[in-house]
């Protein structure tokens, strides 16, 4: 494989979350079979997180602070004042030293390719020049999510004008394909460790990981473990263990609380060794408001933890085969997860078997084999 110039781009790319530790995922593997590698984060995070300590890939950031709220304007004087406009002004000087200092950086690269990381990512592109640099944009939710925000109009007007458009699963880019998006693809996310022994399944701990932020509908998890634990038998001893960081950690532990559950509950923040902590799980749980191809089923799967899950889109179908590598409840129906959580939490072998078929469902994940499929798809573009 020819080493070639790679820029990854995505407006935030330290926070601790899924696509963040993607794109350093792939940063580090392109670098490390010989590609000149640059991560680029448009904007600094507010919270950074360390997703790889040793980098192979140089790193840039284009803004020096975090973006400010955005504050609507409840009259055309308030819109107009002085002090707004003067931020404005700010504001676009800013942003045209950022994208000429990247304008800059392209320039000196004879061919290669960028990696755009979000829909918002592409928008802010839109006026860089790259004029020896092909682009890829990225998408990582699911179809369904893109419908209900601004994302499907920002890939229905930036992404056709990309060498590919690449999702995380085929019914996604399905859906895209019949919104006249002819670049549509599909391309997994790879897993961010390689997979060591599988976890013992023994621990009685039901695990979630990802930010503690109401998206992530934490409090139905709550919810559903109390209802899980309230029939004893079979269920002694178990605990729920939350991985992550987050604005929703106060409210959580208040509900645990009134729950009756906060003797059971462990807030375990950032975390540095996930796949260490995957295996100190028997279960992981998720139960998020909306999914494209969340990286913890993945994870945990790749671990040999058995998944229970909300059905939200066809990513999540993709990495959990229901009744095979875990169970698959109806969207939001919290009932119905207390009963598959607790089937589970009581049946050390039915745990086994899923964590088994999990591991082995999710062997196409591993790192070399998605990495060997982006560079595929590099050969192809170029031919």
């Amino acid at each position: 494989m020819t080493p070639r110039d790679l820029f990854l781009v995505g407006i935030d790319v330290d926070s601790m979350g899924g696509s963040q530790r993607v794109l350093h995922t792939l940063a580090q593997g392109f670098a490390e079979r010989g590609h000149r590698v640059e991560l680029v984060g448009i904007r600094p995070s507010a919270e950074p997180h360390v997703h790889i300590a040793d980098r192979a890939y140089r790193h840039l950031t284009l803004y020096r602070s975090p973006a400010a709220p955005s504050l609507q304007a409840t009259s055309v004087t308030e819109r107009l004042s002085p002090a707004r406009l003067r931020a404005a002004r700010v504001a676009r000087r800013e942003r045209d030293k950022a994208r000429a200092r990247l304008a800059e950086r392209f320039a000196r690269v004879r061919e290669g390719f960028v990696v755009i990381g979000s829909p918002w990512a592409a928008a802010w592109l839109d006026e860089v020049e790259r004029p020896r640099l092909k682009a890829i944009g990225q998408y990582h939710e699911s179809f369904h999510q893109a419908r209900a925000t601004e994302n499907l109009q920002l890939i229905l007007r930036h992404y056709p004008a990309l060498e590919k458009s690449l999702f995380l699963s085929e019914p996604d880019a399905a859906e895209f394909r019949r919104r006249r998006l002819p670049n549509a693809a599909v391309m997994p996310n790879p897993l961010p460790f390689a997979p060591g022994d599988p976890a013992p399944l023994d621990t009685r701990r039901v695990g979630a990981v990802g930010r503690l932020e109401d998206v992530k509908r934490l409090d139905r998890l709550l919810d559903a473990f109390a209802a899980a634990c309230a029939e004893t038998p079979g269920t002694p001893g178990w605990e729920l263990h939350l991985f992550g960081d987050g604005p929703e950690e106060t409210g959580l532990r208040s509900r645990a609380a009134r729950l009756g559950i906060d003797g059971r509950v462990r807030f375990r923040g950032s975390v540095r060794d996930m796949a260490a902590a995957y295996r100190e799980l028997s279960v992981v749980a998720l139960t998020s408001e909306r999914e494209g191809r969340p990286m913890a089923l993945a994870e945990a799967s790749a671990a040999g933890v058995p998944c229970v899950s909300f059905d939200l889109s066809g990513g999540v179908r993709e990495l959990v085969d229901h009744g095979r590598t875990g169970t698959l409840v109806p969207a939001g129906d919290t009932a119905a997860f207390a009963t598959a959580l607790r089937a589970l939490m009581r049946d050390a072998e039915l745990r086994s078997r899923y964590g088994r078929a999990a591991r082995e469902h999710v062997a196409p994940l591993r790192a070399a084999r998605v990495l060997d499929r982006w560079e595929a798809l590099f050969e192809e573009i170029d031919r």
